[in-house]
């Protein structure tokens, strides 16, 4: 018990300084070449962020078990939005770019939908489904690219915290920022699980905190750390990338390994209760997460509050089901 415990602990320092190191150097690029954080957090600190799924899902499908990247997919969209986005909302909401805020916004409703229709309409994901899916994740990446450098506008970063370091050194922060968030991931999972086991805590319960939230971990650090500095967009972008993310990389690499059918562990009125709860409840905390911000270009704490409640309420049926 006390060799978890001590894991337990080096995995959340792991986590904490990852996050520390790889905000460091992401926010110092996007100051380097006046790119907004909010592009930076939406590209190059959500892949770093998003790479405990991408590991857990692809091993999962080389060994047989695709279906797993379903439920993890899902899951860490609604956990991203509704707990990770609506802390940092509900503690400091302010305002954001509608333009960079944009690109990523429409590219993951446009993933979304084609998840879902393949959900609704067919049931099971093929390995083409998989090609797509990775397709539109290259698309993002050279469109995201692209807008970069025909966007001006400089982040505002206060100078005194703006330490000069060299490109290299930014990028060995990111680096080894992302390979501590991806240890520290790890070792809070599966040290987590076993105290949770010594200590008699229901599997069921252990699925659905320590290893959904587990491979979340890295967002909610990214985000606090990221407050914490001031760089409010760089944690939106980061967790709207995230979201995208887990739609596309994750799941596109795991389809694409392993094509598996849509998993049916308990129903709502005599059908899958992932098509009736799981996909409305993904889609719903998006778009009262972004649409208010592209309408008004602003976030405000109201939002926080009721995407927490909703996340709490999910949890809560999530248990009883």
């Amino acid at each position: 018990m006390l060799v978890p415990v001590l894991l337990f602990i080096v995995g959340l320092i792991c986590l904490i300084k990852g996050g520390d190191w790889f905000v460091d150097g992401a926010a110092g690029i996007a100051r380097r070449f006046h790119l907004p954080e909010l592009l930076i957090g939406a590209t190059v600190v959500s892949i770093g962020t998003t790479l405990p799924e991408v590991m857990v899902s692809t091993t999962s499908a080389l060994g047989g078990h695709g279906e797993i990247a379903y439920g993890n997919a899902i899951g860490s969209v609604i956990c991203n939005t509704a707990l990770i986005a609506a802390l940092t909302v509900a503690i400091r909401p302010g305002a954001v770019n509608r333009a960079t805020l944009r690109t990523p916004v429409l590219f993951f409703f446009g993933a979304a939908v084609l998840y879902a229709v393949v959900a609704y309409t067919t049931g099971y994901f093929s390995r083409p489904i998989g090609f797509a899916l990775l397709a539109i994740f290259v698309i993002y990446m050279v469109v995201t690219v692209l807008q970069m450098k025909k966007n001006p506008d400089a982040v505002e970063v206060e100078e005194e915290e703006a330490k000069q370091r060299t490109l290299f050194l930014e990028i060995v922060l990111l680096v080894i920022g992302a390979a501590l968030i991806a240890v520290g991931a790890r070792l809070l999972v599966d040290n987590g699980t076993k105290i949770a086991q010594a200590l008699g805590v229901p599997e069921s319960v252990i699925a659905l905190t320590f290893v959904a939230l587990g491979t979340s971990l890295p967002e909610l650090v990214t985000a606090i750390t990221s407050l914490a500095k001031g760089h409010s967009a760089l944690s939106l972008g980061n967790v709207i990338g995230a979201n995208l993310f887990n739609i596309v990389l994750v799941s596109g690499a795991s389809v694409a390994l392993n094509p598996f059918t849509i998993p049916q562990n308990s129903t709502i009125a005599g059908r899958n209760a992932s098509l009736v709860m799981d996909f409305p409840v993904m889609f719903a905390v998006m778009l009262l997460l972004t649409l208010p911000a592209l309408i008004r270009g602003k976030l405000s704490r109201w939002q926080g509050i009721v995407l927490l409640l909703i996340y709490a309420a999910f949890c809560v049926v999530q248990f009883t089901m």
